[in-house]
């Protein structure tokens, strides 16, 4: 019989696998496309949340600005007080809380123009409209039930007594019942972005914004002077 001749196997070569750390174009792209999502993210964020930017912004201008003097300092924070709550009674008697940032800017003139002049009391004028809008209310009918509405008027009630005693008293003393008002308004404002009963009474954006303002406010008065 002939002699069998033994096959020879092919050398396969090197192995077409690929290997485990080396990427494919997919996982290239999957990394490259949460590489660009985290900053969009956080861009998305920052835009969210520009109610609280704005008031960082504001109160950081604000900040050094004035004389110095603690007497003219709790004079001005205390006739700007009562202007919180008049912001949310009148805004909730209209029922559009896109109205708030409007109502807003012609309060702030309002209470600049009454500062300027030596007749009339800013904050005894602010809490005398709030009074007015809300007796308004009590004969007319409110947008959001009386319920809310008496709600509006306790917190009328209690910034305003606020704001008038700390004007009222030496201003040592005075500074911290004013600081003691701002700071319940930023519990205020986040009681009607939280909570659903008093939701839509004001914007949300405002509601956020107003309340790291209040909140900055007090702990300027109370710890910066």
């Amino acid at each position: 019989m002939p002699e069998e001749t033994p096959r020879v196997r092919k050398d396969p070569g090197p192995s077409r696998r690929t290997p485990a750390c080396r990427a494919t174009p997919a996982t290239q792209s999957s990394t490259a496309s949460r590489s660009a999502a985290a900053p969009d993210h956080w861009s998305r964020a920052l835009l969210h949340r520009w109610p609280t930017a704005l008031a960082l912004a504001l109160m950081i201008a604000l900040f050094g600005s004035d004389s110095g003097d603690l007497n003219d300092t709790v004079t001005g924070y205390g006739e700007l007080l009562p202007l919180l709550p008049l912001l949310y009674v009148v805004v909730g008697q209209t029922g559009r809380p896109g109205v708030t940032w409007p109502v807003l800017g012609a309060g702030t003139v309002a209470v600049l123009a009454l500062q300027a002049q030596d007749v009339l009391s800013p904050s005894h004028v602010l809490v005398g409209v709030a009074l007015a809008v809300l007796l308004w209310g009590t004969v007319r009918g409110a947008p959001h039930g009386r319920a809310t509405l008496g709600i509006q008027a306790a917190g009328t009630l209690a910034f305003g007594a606020f704001a008038l005693a700390g004007l009222a008293v030496d201003p040592e003393l005075g500074r911290h019942l004013v600081a003691a008002g701002w700071f319940l308004h930023g519990v205020w404002d986040l009681a009607h972005l939280l909570l659903a009963r008093l939701g839509g009474v004001v914007a949300r954006t405002f509601a956020e914004w107003c309340a790291v303002v209040d909140v900055l406010v007090a702990v300027e008065l109370v710890f910066l002077r």
